[in-house]
């Protein structure tokens, strides 16, 4: 975290060297969306904090860890399924979640398919690509995500 700080810093000390003007308007545009984002990720935050409070660690391994095999995956992929968490919150959530004791192989079945999987958009994105062709996508990306699993715990 110290290294991207450092050259984040630094590349807006080259921007500036460069173009004040410009690197002003980039840091005042960052600043907006930072604030605009602050409130959603607040709540997220919140949510997630006392979702973990109420549910005990042992919980969260025996239904989600390494022993959890492939009904911990079938968990992991409804839930991802299912929700509409955005990347920015879904991974410091997966590091928690990780940090507590669940496998890295259900993390990556968790956010690929929230990140590739839509249950809940299904109807908006039939209307756009046809029924058939999203459910074929949710399905091909449905399967991506649990090969994603099945490599991640060869690999960790």
């Amino acid at each position: 975290m110290v290294v991207l700080s450092m050259l984040t810093v630094a590349s807006v000390l080259v921007s500036f060297f460069f173009n004040r003007q410009k690197t002003w308007v980039g840091i005042k545009r960052g600043l907006g969306m930072f604030i605009k984002l602050l409130p959603i990720l607040l709540l997220m935050l919140a949510l997630v904090s006392l979702v973990l409070f109420f549910i005990p660690n042992e919980m969260l391994v025996r239904y989600l860890g390494e022993g959890s095999g492939i009904a911990g995956w079938s968990l992991a992929a409804f839930f991802g399924s299912v929700s509409l968490i955005p990347g920015f919150i879904a991974f410091p959530l997966s590091n928690v979640l990780v940090k507590s004791g669940v496998a890295y192989s259900t993390i990556a079945v968790f956010i690929t398919t929230l990140m590739m999987v839509g249950i809940i958009t299904l109807p908006l994105e039939a209307r756009f690509f046809g029924l058939k062709t999203s459910v074929v996508r949710n399905l091909l990306s449905m399967a991506a995500a649990l090969l994603a699993g099945l490599l991640m715990s060869f690999f960790l």
